[in-house]
């Protein structure tokens, strides 16, 4: 059983109790007449050949209380869209499939283009924000829910407890992040065990008390790809098209609410899908480039703020990160032990190795170029730019969905 612990600024709603998920889906049924919800599934074409793709489907169709689901697709042809459109036919609930590499919405891509947005950085960031576009063009939508397409042991209990909290009337909540164990066998999550938390905590040592640092190390799986929003906050939000996407996320979060009106929740006990390389050899690739891009989103968010990091501060940094993480290595291998989990200490101290080059790469990438790759703009500064864009991102949607 989970703690039911509330020891930081982030409110946090664990999975304790055994309440039935026909009963929370009941709720959210009712909930939803007047709250519309709709779910953001990002995925690439190859998706659909993996096993957790057709889990996914499969437990989505008993959903009932979803306004809508819109699936962005990325690098699909044209016989794939439509393979994937049949596919999704399936769902009880209204399903829209955003077809990116489509000549429709390749066209409002550079339209936007033509008028200055600076969109050519392809990818998952670049996607969800467009597909965040399109929902949000309907003014009638209340939250919008976002989770990956890759989670193998996926059920729909997850997007439940993800959207109750930002939905029901009797809360306060704008945005909700997913957190969960990353466990089977052996611990997974390197990037956040070894690398995003360590240096979390030693830029806390480092500063002393920040209140934006001690927001992001109240998070307990910062780096998650699950969260929700109410769609008030959501036309505000820049989005980075790099994988600092979830740092750029809560830092807009935190700029755009109050932290009162953010939580974190306990979607899933354990959590369980593909996991990327790290080759210490190929540093454009795998966990070692999202690293790096999740310290130069992290740089860039506090340099915004004000925070002056001199060459003294980045050769302190990088000691005092190795420090940590060692650390880190501790404490997890005496978990490991304590549970009987298969444990390889030298593979972490490899990585820890790793994520010190991918932090050496992203300080001389920052200090090169403190701007470096922008945010996507929010959806409220792209309306005030081309007024009538939301209408026609809306038709060239439906033209291709017919």
């Amino acid at each position: 059983m989970a703690d039911f612990c509330q020891n930081g600024m982030v409110a946090t709603l664990q999975k304790i109790g055994r309440r039935p998920l026909h009963d929370l889906e009941k709720e959210l049924k009712k909930i939803s007449r007047k709250r519309k919800i709709v779910l953001l599934l990002p995925a690439l074409i190859d998706e659909f050949d993996s096993p957790a793709m057709p889990r996914i489907i499969d437990e989505l169709k008993s959903v009932d209380y979803l306004h809508q689901i819109v699936l962005s697709l990325d690098r699909a042809t044209e016989q794939q869209f439509r393979k994937v459109k049949k596919i999704m036919s399936v769902m009880q609930t209204d399903v829209r499939v955003v077809w990116h590499d489509g000549p429709r919405m390749q066209a409002l891509l550079q339209e936007m283009k033509d008028a200055a947005f600076d969109l050519d950085f392809p990818g998952k960031g670049r996607s969800v924000w467009m597909t965040l576009g399109y929902i949000l063009a309907s003014r009638d939508v209340y939250a919008v829910a976002l989770h990956d397409t890759d989670i193998v042991n996926y059920g729909r209990e997850m997007l439940a407890r993800l959207v109750y909290p930002v939905v029901h009337p009797a809360t306060d909540f704008e945005f909700s992040k997913g957190y969960y164990a990353r466990a089977t066998d052996r611990l997974y999550g390197r990037v956040t065990r070894l690398f995003y938390t360590p240096l979390i905590r030693t830029m806390h040592r480092i500063l002393g008390y920040n209140a934006f640092i001690d927001y992001l190390g109240n998070f307990r799986y910062a780096l998650s790809g699950e969260f929700a929003f109410v769609a008030s906050l959501a036309r505000g939000i820049r989005i980075s098209p790099t994988w600092g996407l979830e740092v750029s996320m809560l830092s807009e979060v935190y700029q755009k609410t109050s932290v009162n009106r953010i939580c974190q929740v306990e979607i899933i006990d354990t959590y369980e899908h593909k996991h990327q390389s790290l080759e210490k050899d190929r540093p454009g690739e795998g966990l070692m480039r999202m690293a790096a891009d999740i310290a130069k989103a992290l740089f860039r968010v506090l340099s915004q703020d004000g925070l002056v990091m001199s060459e003294a501060f980045f050769r302190t940094l990088l000691t005092a990160y190795s420090q940590e993480s060692r650390m880190a290595i501790e404490k997890y291998h005496a978990l490991a032990l304590l549970n009987g989990l298969v444990y390889d200490r030298h593979a972490e101290i490899e990585a820890v190795e790793v994520f010190v080059d991918s932090l050496k790469f992203a300080m001389k990438e920052f200090i090169n170029d403190p701007v470096g790759i922008p945010l996507l703009n929010g959806w409220v500064r792209v309306s005030a730019a081309l007024p009538d864009l939301s209408e026609r991102m809306i038709e060239a949607v439906e033209q291709d969905n017919r």
